[in-house]
Formats: structure tokens, sequence, C-alpha cells
């Protein structure tokens, strides 16, 4: 079998998260201590007991969400469940490709860390300056959401393709009038359920290109080593090892569509047949499945299933 892992993003987080992995683990329980050195508070206390209005927090959620996942990894590798020799590659979604480069030992945990909330801090700056957010619209396909998205910017404001996950779920980012505008038409074109996301504003789409500069001067002063297993990038479904392309497409990936679906069906054509979701939630197995109900996934939240 070759192993491909897939690293959540953000949305996957709940209170209790890590709590499995640390009473099992002790190198689990020394990724949280790492990680709350790192940040300068008990992160460990607030995935384990909350609020959970703290943890939904942009700058919070995102290293917590990193933190749970690579306590799973590291349960996952005591426990035999990840075998380096057998992992073919690792990819995430949008955040979750941070944790990837962990995993993949490109990232230091500290160097992850930060730089995973600086861009939660960075990305919720530029959505307060300018209201926004994320729509689901099931059942589209990338050109419906296209189509949807050119009618509702026609207007003015900006509306983009944010996300393509899975068949039938794409995600789109823009201003809140022109979210308002594309609801409406995808309602008009038989697109009955378009969803709001509970996120902070219009990631991956040019309402982020405040962010990107802190981000990439951020990413410039961290260390990034070779890959010891490829890493699919979220903004080419592309497999690389090379430190240099890996650093370029963080960057990219703030303002580009994540490419989740396209990114999980190169894994498979490049030989993975089967996956571990390394974190809180099965968000990933559940798209996992919508693309090919033949690609075994399981998921591993560190000491549970």
């Amino acid at each position: 079998m070759t192993l491909g892992l897939l690293c959540p993003g953000q949305g996957a987080q709940a209170v209790g998260m890590g709590g499995a992995a640390v009473r099992r683990s002790a190198p689990a329980r020394e990724i949280f201590e790492r990680a709350s050195e790192t940040l300068g508070f008990d992160l460990l206390d607030l995935c384990s007991r909350g609020p959970a209005e703290r943890l939904v927090r942009t700058d919070v959620c995102q290293p917590a969400i990193l933190a749970t996942s690579a306590a799973a990894l590291a349960v996952a590798e005591e426990e035999g469940r990840v075998r380096w020799p057998e992992v073919g590659v690792a990819l995430g979604l949008s955040l979750g490709e941070y944790t990837a480069l962990y995993a993949a030992a490109v990232l230091s945990l500290e160097d992850a860390i930060s730089l995973v909330r600086l861009r939660g801090e960075a990305m919720q700056q530029a959505s307060d300056a300018a209201p926004s957010g994320m729509v689901s619209i099931l059942g589209a396909e990338r050109a419906d959401a296209e189509a949807i998205c050119e009618a509702a910017a026609a207007e003015g404001g900006v509306c983009v393709v944010a996300n393509l996950n899975a068949p039938g779920q794409v995600v789109v980012s823009g201003d809140v009038a022109a979210l308002e505008r594309a609801e409406r038409i995808a309602a008009e074109r038989g697109f009955r359920r378009a969803v709001r996301l509970e996120v902070a504003g219009a990631f991956h789409s040019p309402l982020m290109e405040p962010a990107r500069a802190r981000l990439e001067a951020a990413i410039a002063a961290r260390t990034f080593a070779p890959a010891r297993v490829p890493v699919i990038s979220n903004v080419d479904a592309t497999p690389t090892r090379d430190p240099a392309t890996l650093r370029r497409n963080l960057v990219r990936q703030l303002t580009s569509p994540v490419l989740f679906e396209a990114s999980l069906r190169r894994a498979v054509g490049d030989g993975v047949t089967g996956f571990l979701e390394l974190g809180p939630g099965r968000v990933l197995a559940g798209l996992a499945k919508k693309i090919d109900r033949r690609i075994p996934v399981e998921s591993c939240e560190g000491g549970g299933t």
C-alpha cells in the first residue's frame, strides 16, 4: 500500500480536539507544549475546553488545527499507522498545506505554527478591511460557478471561484454585495443550496491581496528544507519536493483557488492506494468519498478514529 496523508483546513476545529492524542501519547503532548510556547498561551487548554467563540477565530483556529494534526501524526507514527517508506505524498486543504509541509519535514513545528498564526492574523485584517465571505454552491461544477461569479461581479465588486473541493462542491469568495447576488443568481439557475460559510472573509480571492506582502515576508524568513515525500500544492495540484517551489506556492495560495479535487486525483494517479486524514473531523474523508468512492480513507484525530 502507498499511503497519502491528508491534512484538514479551517472549519474542522471543534472544542475537545487533541484530547485523545495527548492522553495516549507523550510525543503528542510535547507537540502541544511546543506550540503553546511558540504562541504564548496554553493551546491544549483552549482546544480542550474552548470557549468555542475564541477557537473559531482565524488567528487561533489555524494554529490549533495544525497542532492537533501534528499530534495526530505523532500518534499515527507511534501506532505504526504511518511508516514513512510507505508514504507517497502529503497534501492539505488550504491551511492544511502548512500541516503537510510540517509532516514532510519541510517546516519545523515552530515555524509552521508561527506562520499559520501570522497568516490567520493577516487574513483577518484583510477581511476586516473589506466585509466579505464565502459561499458553497452545492451541485455546481467549475463552469457553473465561474458563470455565476461573472454575472454576480458584472455590477461591480469581487466574486471568484475559491475552492474546487469535489464534484458538485464548489466554493466562491467575494464581497458581501457580490455574494448576495451570486446566491440569488445560483437559485435562479437551479442551484437551490447555496450555503454561506462561517469564515471571516473571502479567502483565496483578490480580497486577500493586502495580506500577501506580510505573509510573503514571513515565509521568506523561514527555512524550507527539501520535502521527504512530495507535497501536492493547492494552487497547481502538482507534487514537488523543491523548497523554493513550495515557498512560492504558499504565497500564491492566499489569492488563488484551492484545487483539492485535482490534487487528490493526482495523488491517486501517481499510485496512492489509501489515505490517512490527520486531525479533527472527517471533512476530507467526506470529500474523498465524493471524488472517488473506491479510495479508502481512514481518519486519525490522534489516539482515536
